[in-house]
């Protein structure tokens, strides 16, 4: 004797309905997991020709300092005032971040002595392809760029802040390889900025120059 009621046709339809869409689901879920494995593991490509993300004859103080890490890369103007100062994209690419890294904190160019944030504040990250990308932190205010967006080498990306975990206004630049962060090139010259064992600096010039249209 039972004490169920027997199942409908219909009931039973949105049931294998409904397992048919979770099984999609899981399906579509893995396929994208496959699909991100595959791209982290293929070899990076060719280094793309970066230069440096400030405008084109500007000559810049790049350095760092013990515990900045290796390779990364702190940007001074060495002339005229860092706040606000143009920041280019170093190669064409598309924008994968671009928001705030951590918290701003409250330096200003009204305030520069006010109270430091956590992380890079207000940042940008590109995707170059081939694997390779690059990353620009400390902005002043939001980026002038959006997630989705393709930037040409030399565009506006946004200007140079002080917020997030910095003590005076500059531009904190990565660039990256894979799963790797590695010396920067500019104009196909490596940057001689590899280690964070002691405080040093260099100067380069931009050739980040955008091509005259006939």
């Amino acid at each position: 004797m039972t004490t169920g009621r027997p199942t409908s046709p219909r009931t039973r339809c949105r049931v294998r309905a409904v397992w048919a869409v979770f099984a999609l689901g899981a399906v579509a879920a893995v396929l994208a997991v496959v699909v991100v494995v595959v791209t982290m593991l293929r070899p990076p490509g060719p280094r793309p020709l970066f230069q440096l993300p400030v405008p084109c004859g500007e000559t810049w103080q790049l350095g760092t300092y013990p515990g900045h890490d290796d390779y990364d890369v702190d940007l001074f103007p060495t002339e005229g005032e860092a706040w606000g100062r143009p920041v280019l994209a170093s190669y064409a690419g598309a924008v994968t971040e671009a928001g705030i890294n951590g918290s701003l904190g409250d330096r200003t160019p009204d305030n520069p002595d006010g109270p430091r944030g956590r992380g890079g504040g207000y940042w940008v990250k590109i995707d170059h392809g081939g694997r390779w990308e690059t990353q620009y932190l400390h902005l002043l205010e939001p980026p002038s760029v959006r997630v989705g967006q393709r930037v040409e080498m030399g565009e506006q990306i946004g200007r140079v802040g002080s917020t997030g975990n910095s003590g005076a206004p500059h531009l904190h630049y990565e660039q990256r390889r894979g799963w790797d962060k590695v010396e920067t090139h500019f104009d196909g010259a490596p940057s001689e900025i590899t280690h964070d064992e002691a405080e040093y600096t260099v100067t380069r010039t931009s050739e980040n120059c955008v091509p005259e249209r006939p």
